[in-house]
């Protein structure tokens, strides 16, 4: 393996402010904050929009189209346009 080419592979906190939610990992991210994890050392941060504990989908809070009034809508629009033709 070549020396200098490779990416610095390091223990990284990923957090979701949002959520609350932080997790110790191994990355190359790049970062320049910091936080003192849970075992007092301190580690670079990464700030992520969504993790497992905001996404709808893991937390079960996903919307539910109202499909039928979509199909309803769809067929008045085309009522109105062969109507018309």
């Amino acid at each position: 393996m070549k020396n200098h080419i490779h990416p610095d592979y390091r223990p990284v906190v990923y957090r979701d402010a949002d959520a609350g939610m932080a997790f110790l990992t191994r990355s190359t991210a790049r970062t320049e904050q910091t936080v003192v994890w849970q075992d007092g050392n301190t580690y670079p941060v990464v700030d992520v929009e969504i993790s497992s504990a905001s996404h709808p989908f893991y937390t079960g809070k996903t919307r539910i189209l109202d499909s039928a009034g979509q199909v309803e809508k769809f067929r008045r629009r085309y009522r109105a346009s062969s109507a018309a033709s």
